[in-house]
């Protein structure tokens, strides 16, 4: 057995709670709408996304009606 990967401290916060909450939309509303499966949408809802392609935001800004800092925030560590 592995062990788990270790938690990416990119400090970059993914916001898609709260905005598809905000919409009344469901992940699978906006998988169907981006063209992007629930499974990579969830990995991006839970800050474990290593990367996204720009026209991905693109369509997810545009189904959201948000803009990119709506969607992802950044949180600088204390100390």
């Amino acid at each position: 057995m592995t062990p788990a990967e270790p938690v990416d401290d990119s400090g970059i916060h993914c916001r898609l709670d709260e905005l598809l909450e905000a919409k009344g939309m469901t992940l699978t509303a906006l998988s169907e709408a981006v063209g992007v499966s629930v499974v990579n949408l969830s990995v991006l809802k839970n800050d474990r996304a290593k990367a996204i392609r720009y026209s991905t935001l693109a369509a997810i800004c545009d189904a959201l009606d948000c803009e990119v800092g709506d969607l992802l925030t950044r949180q600088r560590a204390s100390g």
